[in-house]
């Protein structure tokens, strides 16, 4: 009010001090309030197992950050980090912002760091722990293995269903932990493992003992059951095994629909598939149905090759009896495409090649394995630029790409995803920012800028919405571009340590487009967080074009955010990006 009084006494006038008072607020001078927003942790009070900790948030832009009276460094986004580490019990940590006019506001965490107890040894009769391997519920058929662990009270006999014993591993292999033991069982043909949870036995010294029962159940796989299966739908895949990161197992490679499969059995969603003598794989169950009992074995013996072009592909085309599983790979230097087809035996006279191939270099095969065949093609150019593998009937179809006549942006058809969106927000910032937001607004630029130099430019989503990534695979096959580019933001647990960019591939003829643009990247002074290949997201899984997922930056590292929500600094990553795609086009021309 005495700011207002003065202003009467110096303009006399309240219309003049109406405006003035706007204006002022115009100015941006009108009084920051001080406030904190925590992103970590999120409640007042917690208790913890690690004694490193960290107080994640925002505070107004001009404030200035305190933690138990230690200065803390607040960006110019308002975000901070800090790093405590704890003593055991309760650690309080009150924080402090304040503005220049010596406003304050304040907030208390309190910690309770409680340590995990070491593993301690089982004092009674009784088990702690049962762990079976593979993990799951599980089909069984002879000759497969189980493997079962338990905790228990040292110095015992422990048997699983009655008849597997399990022996007590040595405490230099177990930690200095007695009472851990171990037992391997291979399934026989005259096992009847009904649909069944499995019982361990623990018996004492003085004879007395206990029994518990697995968590998983265990079953036979029937020999009078059907056990052919054939897939379904456009995204059937194969597995090498079964993973377990949030990214599942790592794929093989999509297959065509209508391939029949052995299954063998079933661990938990996935079924187990006999694809050749030796290999095995898995399949997830919802992309199978299974065929009636007495549908033949899977095999077949390979007719006659045909090898040409048309107008826009190359193909190789291989005649067999059935429509087989197979798997493709990449090779470099020189390239190839190399595919194996699983339950085949060679049985071909010779290869028809007509003349109007233009990628094609060679072509030709080996039985590397009983039920292994292998095509080999060899391709003119060094760089891939992706293959179809498909049936049509039962003749295995390979179509390759060629590569463009003219490698200029304005020649090409380039896909850029924007990562998450919709209720899939991804990773989050300090200041509460979020990478479903972020990844748009680098997409939406990338997409402009790759539009001023002619390209045609088709994206996944451009405005705020869901979409799965199971339909921007197929939207992306259906439209089929030249290149693909995941934008995406990473995140740490650790947000001062961990910065930095990085690209993320799957084949190894795809890896030296995203390479050119990372390199590109570093020019912006950023922290290297490499270019990591064999990498198993499903945008990262098409053959066919080469397709690389940035990882811009770390949006959880209080820097990164800050770089990355600058519009400025969004445009000069953009530019790099681009600039990183013409230099990948001229280095194809050589």
């Amino acid at each position: 009010m005495n700011n207002i009084k003065i202003y009467i006494v110096m303009f006399k006038n309240i219309g003049m001090i109406l405006v003035f008072i706007g204006f002022n607020y115009c100015l941006g001078q009108a009084p920051i309030l001080p406030f904190i927003k925590l992103v970590e942790p999120t409640k007042e009070s917690q208790v913890v197992k690690l004694s490193k900790q960290y107080i994640v948030g925002s505070t107004c832009k001009t404030c200035n950050l305190t933690i138990n009276e230690k200065p803390v460094k607040v960006f110019a986004t308002g975000a901070f980090a800090y790093e405590v580490n704890l003593k055991i019990g309760d650690s309080i940590f009150n924080i402090i912002a304040s503005t220049p006019e010596n406003k304050t506001t304040t907030k208390k965490i309190i910690y309770n760091y409680t340590p995990p107890l070491p593993p301690d040894t089982v004092k009674t009769l009784t088990i702690t722990d049962i762990d079976v391997y593979p993990e799951g519920n599980l089909y069984v058929k002879p000759g497969d293995r189980i493997k079962f662990k338990v905790k228990t009270l040292k110095g015992c006999k422990v048997f699983a269903n009655s008849n597997i014993p399990l022996y007590e591993i040595p405490t230099s292999a177990t930690n200095k932990m007695p009472g851990i033991y171990q037992g391997e069982y291979v399934v026989k043909e005259t096992d009847s493992f009904f649909v069944t949870k499995i019982p361990i036995t623990v018996t004492e010294k003085g004879g007395k003992s206990v029994t518990e029962k697995t968590n998983t159940w265990i079953s036979m796989f029937s020999p009078l059951a059907p056990n052919i299966g054939i897939t379904k739908g456009r995204l059937a895949h194969l597995l090498f095994g079964l993973g377990d990161d949030r990214l599942g197992g790592a794929k093989m490679g999509y297959i065509d629909s209508a391939v029949l499969l052995n299954v063998i059995g079933k661990i938990g969603s996935n079924y187990k598939v006999q694809l050749s003598k030796y290999r095995t794989a898995y399949v997830p169950d919802d992309v199978i149905d299974f065929l009636p009992k007495g549908t033949f074995t899977p095999e077949s013996l390979t007719t006659n090759w045909r090898v040409y072009g048309d107008s826009v592909y190359d193909y190789v085309t291989v005649g067999l009896f059935a429509r087989l599983p197979y798997q493709s790979m990449q090779v470099i230097n020189p390239s190839k495409i190399v595919v194996d087809v699983f339950g085949v035996t060679n049985n071909t006279n010779w290869i028809t090649q007509l003349e109007n191939t233009e990628e094609i270099k060679n072509v030709y095969y080996e039985q590397t394995q009983d039920e292994i065949f292998r095509i080999t093609i060899e391709l003119k150019h060094q760089q891939h630029w992706g293959h179809f593998i498909y049936y049509k009937g039962n003749n295995l179809v390979i179509k390759i790409r060629r590569q463009p006549k003219e490698l200029t942006l304005s020649k090409l058809t380039i896909a850029v995803d924007a990562g998450h969106g919709g209720s899939n927000t991804g990773a989050g910032g300090p200041t509460g920012s979020s990478e479903k937001a972020i990844a748009l607004q680098l997409a939406v630029k990338l997409q402009q800028a790759l539009q001023k130099e002619g390209a045609k430019v088709i994206m996944s989503r451009s405005k705020e919405t869901f979409f799965d990534n199971k339909e921007r695979i197929l939207f992306y096959r259906d439209s089929l571009p030249d290149l693909l580019l995941s934008v995406h933001l990473n995140s740490s647990s650790d947000p001062i340590r961990v910065s930095g960019t990085s690209v993320f591939y799957r084949y190894i003829g795809f890896k030296e487009f995203g390479n050119t643009i990372y390199k590109k990247l570093l020019e912006l002074g950023l922290k290297e967080y490499g270019n990591n290949g064999s990498f198993n997201f499903m945008l990262n899984s098409p053959i066919e074009y080469p397709n690389a997922l940035l990882e811009t930056l770390f949006i959880s590292n209080p820097e990164d955010e800050m770089k990355i929500m600058d519009e400025n600094f969004q445009q000069q990553f953009v530019n790099k990006v681009v600039a990183g795609i013409k230099e990948f086009l001229e280095k194809c021309k050589d």
